[in-house]
């Protein structure tokens, strides 16, 4: 950006309506395996033989690792250039199709609802609802709603 800083984005920049484009992220048949093999070793996350005869019907991504590939995502779109101070929850994830190897991801994060906390006044909270697809076809593939909190413009100034 022409050594300019990037802008931090605050809680006013989080209005009801605001869509962040998230992606593209390809999963890749090593991170899928490597994921699995680590953190959720069932066998249709493992073997190729045992996926295609599972309800999956191939090769698939866990939910966990399609979760922290969207988490990936968020940081690259909006998070890491905010003030985001974290999240109090998500309030529903939804994996409703399988995450494949050679899958280009794409979505968005909109915001829902923003508003001031009430208990600390240099804080917003803002309800999102992230939906992640497929890039060639379109399909959808998950969908999450969570709660980020970011601090209010002129926060960082006021402690």
């Amino acid at each position: 950006m022409d050594g300019e800083a990037a802008k931090v984005r605050h809680y006013e920049d989080f209005t009801p309506g605001t869509i962040f484009a998230l992606g593209p992220y390809p999963v890749e048949r090593e991170a899928v395996l490597a994921f699995a093999e680590a953190f959720d070793p069932q066998p249709f996350h493992l073997d190729e033989e045992v996926a295609a005869r599972s309800l999956l019907g191939g090769l698939s991504a866990s939910g966990w690792h399609s979760a922290a590939m969207m988490m990936r995502m968020m940081c690259d779109s909006f998070l890491l250039d905010s003030t985001s101070q974290g999240s109090p929850g998500i309030s529903e994830l939804k994996w409703i199709r399988p995450v494949r190897p050679g899958y280009i991801l794409v979505g968005e994060a909109q915001v829902l609802e923003a508003r001031r906390s009430s208990t600390r006044p240099d804080l917003g909270i803002c309800r999102m609802r992230n939906t992640l697809r497929e890039q060639s076809t379109g399909e959808t593939l998950l969908t999450c709603d969570y709660a980020v909190m970011l601090k209010a413009a002129g926060a960082e100034s006021a402690g």
